[in-house]
């Protein structure tokens, strides 16, 4: 059987591309012409200028479209971000779209940070992505809310980390997972506060936690990890007033840690969500002695 390729016809009308280096100023010259672009979403704005100045921009065929009277149709958060970031960056630009494409443009399905993680072979992607992202978050940002336009992680970003860290991010994603049967926290939140402590605590026992977390067995009173165990489930479910967020139960696993670690400065131990002003903890180190 013989398969024949058509050859590509010519595009019809005057469609033409470049690569451009667009900089604040020529970013700032396209923003002026006419245009029919959507409201101005300055989350957005923000999360593009931040890629920009970590340097995690790519050259893509998403770029900058004009219509054939020169109004701009696409492209208005990228330009904002340039500005904001006052860093040029490449991007393919189009000129001679037809005016009617407007309402088909950005409609199509996000490419997720679990998509991306697809070719690594890694087992539950979602909540791997999942646990990644919060762990960026949590270096990153820890004081401030991991949610919106601003706490926006970057698939390769993700994608980097995961490679850099492969060991430690399944080892969470499976401890996350069963520790969740037995916490009140969420598996990303269990997954998450593993790997932050795992990470800085190499010398722990950590097979002693885990175990003392999954079974409750023969937990003094005053045990951190039999604390931890009886903080309420209900704090999860919708519409509760005691609801937490991913930040509150990330830091409520670190303070059980922290405790468990040293007991001597733990005092009385309340495992409870974030105050408003109040700071994520950071735990307990415990390295190797030289």
């Amino acid at each position: 059987m013989t398969i024949s390729i058509a050859e590509p016809e010519e595009p019809e009308g005057n469609l033409v591309w470049r690569i451009v280096k667009v900089t604040p100023e020529i970013a700032e010259t396209f923003l002026s012409r006419a245009s029919v672009n959507r409201r101005l979403n300055t989350g957005h704005v923000r999360a593009l200028a931040d890629t920009i100045l970590r340097g995690e921009w790519k050259l893509t065929h998403q770029g900058i479209a004009f219509d054939k009277a020169g109004a701009l149709l696409d492209g208005q958060h990228r330009l904002q971000a340039i500005i904001e970031a006052n860093t040029p960056v490449e991007m393919v630009v189009f000129d001679g779209l037809s005016k009617d494409v407007f309402s088909v443009l950005d409609t199509g399905r996000r490419r997720s940070a679990a998509d991306t993680l697809l070719s690594t072979g890694a087992k539950y992607l979602p909540l791997l992505s999942s646990t990644i992202r919060h762990v960026i978050l949590f270096k990153t940002m820890p004081n401030e809310p991991w949610s919106g336009a601003r706490s926006h992680v970057s698939n390769d970003r993700i994608l980097a980390a995961y490679n850099e860290d492969r060991d430690r991010y399944g080892e969470a994603v499976t401890i996350g997972r069963e520790l969740s049967k037995h916490l009140f926290a969420s598996p990303t939140a269990a997954a998450v506060g593993f790997f932050v402590t795992n990470e800085v605590a190499p010398a722990a026992n950590i097979d002693e936690w885990i175990l003392g977390l999954k079974s409750g067995a023969s937990l003094d009173p005053g045990d951190a990890r039999l604390a931890l165990r009886e903080v309420p489930k209900d704090t999860q479910k919708r519409g509760s007033k005691r609801r937490m967020d991913m930040r509150d139960q990330v830091a409520i696993y670190i303070k059980a840690w922290n405790a468990w670690m040293e007991p001597e400065k733990a005092g009385e131990l309340r495992l409870r969500r974030l105050r408003k002003g109040e700071n994520m903890p950071m735990p307990v180190e415990v390295k190797f002695e030289r």
